[in-house]
């Protein structure tokens, strides 16, 4: 992790950790539909791009005084859609690459659309609503080590989520919370307006990035497998988990089991470098995760030197898709110069500075003379 920021509960942004929140179990049975009706949710129908992970990068680089050097900046939802690819489909993405340099985005459009079509999806008699199964719980939370010097031993640095996390959640480490809090957590109003994210350095292969996302705690809430169909779909959610902390470098996961009507069954805490194998050797085979790896690292390689020759500093946009059920990855380029709103006005002006080197070596050319 190189840096954080926060989004605070009316999703106002801040260059602090003041959204990180800390794990403590919640009560098995616990109704993980209680609240619905009253679920403050965030409006993410705006297309904000890279906006506040530029931003975050901005700061860094201020503070420290040297540039945050990667070949790829982008969100780490979009990575974990790219290395799930070989298994799954992902979205639409665009891509600007000024200066030998890739910022890579979601296509929002694209976004929208699928997530409305999933949500249009008619509900089989007897099963919830896909909103009703999102307010269950589509968020994470884990322990990560890099975080441990912000809370005691016994506690997780907990981020992101919904139902489920809410009810996982302390605004402060268990021995600075009351009981009455912890004991009313499933009265609280669901709000996902405020989310803590983190900013981490690595690498794929030869490629170097800098990924932005709503950390990771990562708590997920599953339906209890019954059946080898149930196993198989439970597996397909576990390659996406997987990814989500492999990228981030978080090291646990916990798995909140529930029933078709959403009662918390039970708790099941999972090693994320472990995954990959339990579901080779122990469950259906249905992915392999040096497959994930290989492919992401061959798709960055090439697209960092497949695209060089068409560089140039005044920028350019590509868009990368990848069809249903088709076996090829697409590239093509949607506009010669620019960056399609990709990149903030305030980031290219910081980027495009002069640098106190360039600054002065030019001061001592003209003292020469």
């Amino acid at each position: 992790e190189i840096a954080c920021f926060s989004y605070d509960d009316a999703h106002d942004f801040h260059l602090d950790e003041r959204s990180l929140r800390y794990y403590y179990p919640p009560r098995v049975g616990a109704d993980l539909s209680k609240g619905f009706n009253t679920f403050q949710q965030l409006d993410d129908s705006a297309d904000s791009h890279l906006d506040s992970l530029l931003q975050t990068i901005i700061d860094l680089e201020k503070r420290t005084g040297s540039e945050c050097q990667a070949n790829f900046i982008t969100w780490r939802g979009l990575m974990t859609k790219i290395m799930a690819a070989p298994f799954d489909t992902f979205n639409d993405a665009r891509t600007s690459r000024p200066i030998l340099k890739s910022y890579i985005e979601e296509h929002h459009a694209h976004k929208l659309e699928s997530r409305l079509a999933q949500h249009s999806q008619v509900s089989h008699p007897g099963t919830a609503s896909q909103d009703l199964m999102s307010y269950w719980g589509t968020s994470f939370i884990s322990s990560a080590p890099h975080l441990t010097h912000r809370s005691s031993a016994s506690s997780s640095a907990v981020f992101s989520g919904y139902k489920f996390e809410t009810l996982s959640l302390l605004p402060a480490p268990w021995a600075e919370t009351s009981r009455d809090y912890i004991e009313s957590r499933e009265d609280l109003i669901v709000n996902n307006h405020a989310q803590y994210c983190s900013v981490v350095k690595t690498g794929i292969g030869k490629s170097r990035l800098i990924l932005g996302g709503e950390v990771d705690a990562q708590l997920k809430t599953a339906a209890t497998p019954l059946s080898d169909r149930d196993i198989r779909k439970y597996e397909r959610k576990l390659l996406k988990l997987w990814i989500q902390s492999f990228l981030l470098g978080v090291p646990k996961i916990i798995v909140g089991f529930r029933s078709k009507d959403g009662i918390l069954q039970s708790l099941e805490e999972l090693e994320t470098e472990k995954i990959p194998r339990m579901v080779k050797l122990k469950g259906k085979g249905s992915w392999d995760g040096n497959v994930c790896i290989n492919f992401t690292a061959k798709f960055l390689d090439w697209k960092m030197t497949g695209l060089t020759t068409t560089i140039t500093d005044d920028g350019g946009v590509w868009r990368i898709r990848m069809r249903n059920q088709a076996p090829v990855v697409e590239v093509f380029k949607v506009a010669e110069r620019g960056y399609g709103d990709i990149l903030s006005k305030e980031f290219i002006e910081w980027r495009s500075r002069p640098s106190p080197q360039s600054n002065s070596q030019a001061g001592n050319r003209a003292t020469s003379k």
